[in-house]
């Protein structure tokens, strides 16, 4: 349990919030964050997006400003279950699918997976402890603003949420409908109701409340951007005219030999399919542009209320996206890396100034740093590890492996491990199909995983016992299983 003491003279405060450029000379400013030292724990700002990329960062020079330069990169950030709800279910209870049991999207994804969504996650009583309520048990304010579960439809609020803008029956970025503190509200397709403006407005006020309420707070803030149909805000249209996708070495993968036999069936892309993957990733660039604005306000309204050196902010997403990669056109949660590496940055006290990690992370990891950065425990039943000892540098011993899982739920179901070695060198991805199928990739030397040299013929591979540790783990268990002791 890591323990954040923030006791400031009157002097010494004045000198702080000057350093961070949050000092304006006015003493209610001051007050108001003098007022939130007393609680000794720092605010908690987690700004999500929906199948954002991680090099889709480029198109965010705002949020790089402001909270990469000023905060530290994550090298090798990852999602287990590359799909929304599994992933963000993850986020919500810090454990893996094979422990929440919410596998997929909705109940009726595939004929091999029964049960998903927000009624999965409602049935495993997920529900009764999550993260809002730990922070909430631990003092702080919390609200969600934006998506919350797949499937969620309900006038209810779940427990844990002081403040909660969610949306229900589906997301869109206009003619959208809220559950806003249990009433539903709907928004039209004016510019006013263009969906990341407004969760940044709410995200605005309510962390405006709570810092004058001098409470700590947790802001859980949900865009849909980039999401299909990846609407930009009318002053983002044209912004990216005539961008173009990547064209990594997979993009459009010549030779397929080796691959997977679903992928060998797939056709190379037509000129007409390039140039639709094009223009979805010219309006997917566009849509990040109010994204990036959103970052700036929320960094803007913490500056004027005082609490920015108080306050840590984590941006990250809930899984990747393909663009062409392996001839595919689109989709995800597949164990590729377009799918489950992920961008993420985190600013805030202790932090190091434009500093970069190569640690392992997981999206297992966010709610037992929440909890740590609190001052409280961990639940029992958690996964995850906190990232306390990697934001402040005091960090020794940490994983080198993590899970990859999915259900069947558009492709073959898979188990996977991958690998990064405290070096950084060696990295290392072995993934198990339903079917019979294995894929190996050594990716120091074949990052776009091109080869896959799976020998069927030889013994199992240490990644493949490792694996079978993984695929059953159960919270301490999985710590063990991923440090490979």
């Amino acid at each position: 349990m890591r323990k954040i003491i923030i006791v400031l003279a009157p002097v010494a405060l004045a000198v702080g919030l000057l350093f961070f450029g949050s000092y304006t000379g006015v003493t209610d400013d001051m007050g108001k964050a003098q007022a939130q030292t007393i609680t000794a724990k720092p605010n908690i700002v987690f700004i999500l997006t929906d199948d954002m990329r991680k090099d889709d960062m480029m198109y965010m020079p705002k949020t790089h400003s402001l909270l990469r330069e000023q905060g530290m990169g994550f090298r090798n950030a990852f999602v287990s279950n590359a799909i929304c709800c599994p992933s963000r279910a993850t986020i919500m209870r810090g454990q893996y699918s094979h422990n929440t049991g919410v596998w997929s999207n909705s109940p009726t994804d595939s004929p091999s997976t029964t049960i998903g969504g927000w009624q999965a996650y409602q049935d495993n009583s997920n529900e009764a402890d999550t993260v809002a309520m730990r922070l909430q048990d631990a003092g702080y304010r919390t609200g969600l603003f934006g998506k919350y579960l797949n499937g969620y439809n309900t006038m209810e609020v779940p427990p844990g949420w002081d403040r909660w803008f969610a949306h229900v029956n589906g997301i869109d970025y206009y003619d959208y409908q809220i559950n806003d503190d249990g009433t539903i509200k709907h928004y039209e397709s004016t510019s006013a109701d263009y969906e990341t403006d407004v969760i940044a407005n709410h995200a605005k006020s309510f962390i405006g409340t709570s810092a004058n309420a001098g409470v700590p707070f947790f802001a859980y803030v949900a865009p849909k951007a980039p999401h299909l149909p990846a609407t930009p805000a009318p002053r983002d249209m044209h912004t990216y005219d005539g961008s173009k996708a990547r064209r990594p070495p997979s993009f459009n993968e010549k030779d397929a030999n080796d691959n997977l036999s679903w992928i060998k069936q797939l056709p190379r892309l037509s000129d007409a399919t390039k140039a639709k993957i094009d223009n979805q990733h010219e309006r997917r660039a566009e849509s990040l542009q109010a994204v990036d604005d959103l970052v700036a306000r929320v960094v803007g309204t913490l500056k004027d209320e005082g609490v920015l050196s108080s306050t840590y902010i984590f941006f990250t997403s809930d899984n990747g996206w393909h663009e062409g990669e392996h001839r595919i056109k689109q989709g995800k949660w597949r164990p590729y890396e377009e799918d489950i590496h992920m961008p993420l940055v985190v600013r805030g006290p202790g932090v190091a100034a434009g500093s970069t990690t190569y640690k392992l992370i997981l999206n297992t990891d966010y709610l037992p740093t929440f909890t740590d950065l609190a001052g409280e425990q961990s639940p029992p039943y958690v996964d995850g590890r906190s990232l306390g000892p990697v934001l402040d540098g005091s960090v020794t011993r940490w994983r080198s492996a993590i899970l990859l899982e999915a259900a069947a739920n558009y492709s073959q179901a898979y188990r996977g491990i991958r690998t990064v070695t405290t070096n950084t060198t060696t990295r290392r991805k072995y993934v198990e199909y339903a079917g019979g199928a294995r894929e190996l990739y050594n990716l120091g030397t074949d990052a776009y995983e091109l080869t896959n040299s799976y020998d069927a013929t030889a013994p199992p591979t240490s990644l493949a016992m490792r694996l079978q540790a993984l695929k059953v783990c159960a919270a301490y268990t999985c710590r063990t299983a991923e440090d490979g002791s």
